[in-house]
This record gives C-alpha cells, structure tokens and sequence, in this order.
C-alpha cells in the first residue's frame, strides 16, 4: 500500500486537546462501559457489542450480560445457548460466540483477566486492530490510535477537508496516530470518536455546536461533498442475514426442537432457507439434534 500523503502543517493544532477535552468533560453520554473502573472485560463487551450496532439497542443487553457473566471465567464456563439467547436481536450473533471463545483464551493464556497490551488483545479470538487498541486504551490508559469510522470521519473532515465514507484503512490509522496528543491520549480517543457519533455526523452534522469548528478545513471549505468511489450500501431484506435471524430467533425462543416445518413457516424459499441454516450450523450457532435443530449446548 502506497504510502499517505503527509499531513498539512498544524494538523495538530487543528484536533487540539485542550476545546475537545472540554466539550468532552460535559457533553459526553453516561455510558457503563466509560465508567471509572470498569475494566477490560467491560470495555471488551461494549466493544463487540458495538460493532456496526448502535448505543441504544447494545445498551439492554450488555447490561444484561455483564449481571450474568461478570468475568471472563464466567463467560468461558457459560452454556453457548444462553449466550445466544442473550444477544438477542443485536446481530451478527457469532460476535456471542466469539466473545466466549476469548473469555476462554483469556482464562488459558491471562489467568483469567483481558490483557492490556495491544499484541496480546490481537491474539484473542475475535479481536481485530480496533478492538485491541480500545480495551488497551479505554480500560488500561494506553497511548494507542483508536481509529473506527467516526474517528475517521473527524479527522479526515477536520485535518483533510474531505467527507471520505469509505471504510477504515492504514492510512487512516497513520493520520489518527501523526495527531495523537502525548498526554490523555485515550481520553482525547475517546473525546474524538464522541464527537463524530454525536456531532460531527455523517448525514446531517452539528457543526455550530462543534467544539473544533473553527480550526476545522471542512467547514472552512464549505463543506464539500465527497466526489470519489462510494462504499456500496448494503441491504438487509431478503438476504441470507435476514434469514439466519428469522431462523435463529424460532431456535431462541424454543425450548424443544425445532422441527423442519417449523422453519419453513419462517421463510418458504427452501433453497435459502437450508443454505441459511446450513451456515447457522457452520458458524456453531445451531446444531441438529433428535427431531430437528436447537441452540448449541
């Protein structure tokens, strides 16, 4: 990959810390997860959680889970059923799954705690680039770019003058970690992606209530619309996804069996309908039981 062009003189100053620690200091969300204290398994939680679901649905079922599971020893010993009938409708609900494969890899490897350093994060099952580096620095203070899409958007709006909608790339994470503030790095990470989830969004930003409004190359240009590729928008109804969730959803409220023509009343589209469940059973979400299909025990 070519490397990124480099930064405009006074990129830092552009996302200084001191107007977004602030606006941070009384605009943030009251959210469990950034509470004193709450420890890498619960940043971990938020975190997979999150992935591409919004606050307010993640919010009742984290809550939720951390009463049941606790610790990393509780999820590694909890039934993989009662971890999938506890996400719920938040899909993706192999993310369940996977999250009790690391609290499992945390018990063999860590000594039943989530690890700080960010290589060791990596190593855990399910664990990519930006969830590592939000538990080291959400739950453990490490100076680490925190780099997801809202964090993206700000920096490249403010920084680049480009409203870039394209998925999170390397050179993305260059830009965050050239503009990283040596001092409360994670807070600043953490001020940064507030302000893009909550003002500086991507359809309809706040930007008179933006505390870096004036520095911002963005704004200053008049607010350019992005002229490149665009990401190719991605459909939800009558995908296999929504699929898998109308089967998944018969297997979490049974407590028998389900049966073949059970899930046919579900979707009718035969073909479909088994390659969904096929990759229910694949993904190790579903097993075949006597008389027909059940959660994993």
């Amino acid at each position: 990959m070519p490397a990124s062009p480099p930064l405009p003189p006074g990129s830092a100053t552009v996302l200084d810390p001191a107007p977004l620690l602030a606006w941070y200091a009384t605009a943030a969300r009251d959210l469990p997860w950034r509470a004193p204290g709450a420890g890498g398994w619960a940043v971990l939680v938020s975190e997979v959680m999150l992935q591409q679901t919004p606050v307010a649905r993640v919010l009742p079922v984290y809550q939720g889970w951390l009463r049941q599971w606790p610790t990393p020893v509780a999820c590694a010993a909890a039934r993989p059923a009662d971890l999938v009938r506890q996400w719920g409708r938040l899909g993706y609900p192999r993310r369940a799954l996977r999250l009790r494969e690391a609290a499992i890899a945390c018990v063999e490897r860590h000594d039943g705690a989530v690890p700080a350093d960010p290589a060791a994060l990596r190593a855990l099952p399910g664990v990519g680039i930006y969830t590592a580096a939000a538990v080291a620095a959400f739950a453990y203070g490490e100076r680490v770019a925190v780099v997801d899409t809202n964090v993206k958007r700000v920096v490249a709006r403010a920084i680049r003058a480009l409203d870039d909608p394209r998925p999170v790339t390397a050179a993305d994470h260059r830009a965050v970690a050239a503009v990283l503030p040596d001092a409360d790095a994670p807070r600043w990470s953490a001020a940064v992606m507030e302000l893009g989830a909550t003002v500086c969004t991507a359809r309809a930003p706040h930007c008179a209530r933006c505390p870096i409004a004036a520095g911002c190359r963005w704004l200053a240009a008049g607010s350019p619309s992005w002229n490149g590729p665009a990401p190719k928008a991605q459909g939800y109804a009558g995908t296999d996804r929504q699929v898998r969730g109308r089967l998944l959803e018969l297997l979490r409220a049974a407590d028998h069996a389900v049966k073949t023509d059970e899930l046919a009343a579900a979707w009718d589209e035969p073909v479909q309908r088994e390659r969904a469940l096929a990759s229910l059973i694949a993904d190790g979400l579903a097993v075949v039981v006597p008389d027909g299909y059940a959660l994993p025990t």
